[in-house]
C-alpha cells in the first residue's frame, strides 16, 4: 500500500505562549511540495489567535471527503460513458457532540451538482447509483466514524 504524508510546521517567534495568547496559524506541507496557510478555525479559538483566511482541520476534512468522492464519482462517469463538463460540491459538516460528549464532526454532506453534455446524459437514477458506487468506494468516507451523506442536485447539462 502508499503511504500519505502532510507536513504541519508552526513555530512561536516571539510569542510568550503560555498565556495562551499565540498564533494558531501554521503551514501544511503536502508531498507535492505544495504549502497551505492553515489555523485553527475562529469558531473554536478566537480571533486574532485563529486566521480567518487559511484553511482550519475542519474545513480540511470537510473539503476531503468531498474530493474523494468527486474523484470515485468521476472514474465511474467515464467507464459509463458519460461526458463530465463540471461538478461543484458545496459540501457542510456539522460539528456537535458524540455520544461520549466530545466534540467530533457528526455529519458531512455533500450536495454535487454535476453538469454532464454530448449525447449520453445519465438518468437521475444513473445519477444516484454513481454517487452512491461514489461513496461506497471513497477511501476518506470508509476511514471515520462522522455520518457521511450524499445528496446529488438534478441531472444538469
Amino acid at each position: 500500500m502508499a503511504n500519505y504524508t502532510a507536513e504541519i510546521l508552526w513555530a512561536r517567534s516571539d510569542q510568550k505562549f503560555t498565556d495562551n495568547r499565540y498564533s494558531r496559524q501554521h503551514i501544511l506541507r503536502f508531498d507535492s511540495g505544495i504549502e497551505i496557510a492553515g489555523s485553527s478555525s475562529p469558531h473554536v479559538v478566537p480571533l486574532p489567535y485563529s486566521v480567518v483566511d487559511a484553511v482550519d482541520p475542519e474545513e480540511a476534512f470537510v473539503a476531503s471527503l468531498s474530493s474523494c468522492h468527486m474523484l470515485w464519482f468521476l472514474s465511474f462517469a467515464v467507464k459509463h460513458g458519460f461526458v463530465v463538463d463540471t461538478y461543484h460540491d458545496a459540501a457542510e459538516g456539522v460539528m456537535g457532540k458524540n455520544a461520549e460528549g466530545k466534540l467530533m464532526m457528526t455529519t458531512v454532506t455533500l450536495r454535487p451538482e454535476v453538469k454532464f453534455s454530448g449525447d449520453k446524459i445519465p438518468t437521475q437514477a444513473q445519477l444516484n447509483e454513481m454517487h452512491h458506487l461514489a461513496h461506497d468506494e471513497c477511501f476518506i468516507a470508509n476511514s471515520v466514524k462522522t455520518d457521511v451523506r450524499c445528496e446529488p442536485r438534478q441531472v444538469a447539462h
